[in-house]
């Protein structure tokens, strides 16, 4: 301890040049380990994102397809879409269902009202559905 504080006494102050090159050496192996895991990271929450969207979306089906007359849904449109509104049925009262009714709150602004809010999808992707409620997702 005497021979560490003896440096500070005769003006031997600050690192040396090979202690800063240990140093930055530490930081640039540091660095190369973890840049190329934030990328993964950051690839691997997209994908999950899109599942995730998925998920909500076929919830949203099978909630509506229990409270369909026919457990079918009535209108599907031709091809891929990201219109909820488009999906419809029909409950035992003869009233119309709107899938976007059942999937509110996956990115609707509340702020408006129900009519409009004919979307579930934040990510981009769409998706087609068949009468008996599958759905098949196409990502971006």
């Amino acid at each position: 301890m005497k021979k560490f504080l003896k440096h500070f006494r005769y003006g031997q102050k600050g690192f040396t040049l090979i202690e800063l090159l240990v140093v930055i050496g530490i930081l640039g192996a540091i660095a190369a380990i973890v840049v190329p895991n934030v990328g993964e990271f950051i690839g691997r929450g997209k994908t999950e994102s899109y599942a995730t969207e998925l998920h909500n979306i076929q919830t949203s089906v099978m909630a509506m397809l229990v409270d369909d007359a026919n457990s079918t849904l009535d209108f599907v449109p031709a091809g891929a879409t990201t219109d909820m509104y488009d999906i419809t049925g029909t409950n035992l009262a003869g009233q119309t269902l709107y899938l976007s009714d059942y999937c509110t709150g996956l990115g609707d602004d509340p702020a408006t009202p129900l009519v409009t809010e004919t979307t579930c999808v934040k990510l981009g992707c769409s998706y087609t559905f068949t009468a008996d409620g599958k759905v098949t997702q196409t990502t971006p």
